[in-house]
């Protein structure tokens, strides 16, 4: 883990990481369909997703720039690069008011 980890710091040095989440393993996934929920990944593949980062690039070129230092690239592995359609923070209220 400390090259992946050392990668995010590089990445939150220069300021273009906003957010990063690593997934759990995906044996321990839930699928949920019409049908029920089954133990594993909706999708049986060896391409696993293993996090997400959100990043803040000037550009689609600087996007695929900063998504080039990912270790992950190396060997057999990759990076998918998307743009963020839209969201952010959700904010709920409690009883007592805002969160």
């Amino acid at each position: 883990m400390a090259e992946p980890n050392g990668h995010g710091d590089e990445l939150t040095a220069a300021g273009v990481m906003t957010a990063a989440w690593a997934f759990t393993p995906r044996d321990l996934a839930r699928s949920i369909r019409a049908e029920g929920v089954t133990a594993g990944p909706f999708v049986d593949t060896d391409q696993v997703v293993a996090g997400v980062y959100i990043l803040e690039a000037e550009d689609w070129d600087s996007a695929l720039a900063i998504a080039r230092t990912n270790p992950a690239i190396r060997g057999a592995g990759g990076v998918e690069v998307r743009l963020v359609h839209s969201g952010g923070v959700v904010e709920t209220e409690s009883p007592a008011g805002p969160a």
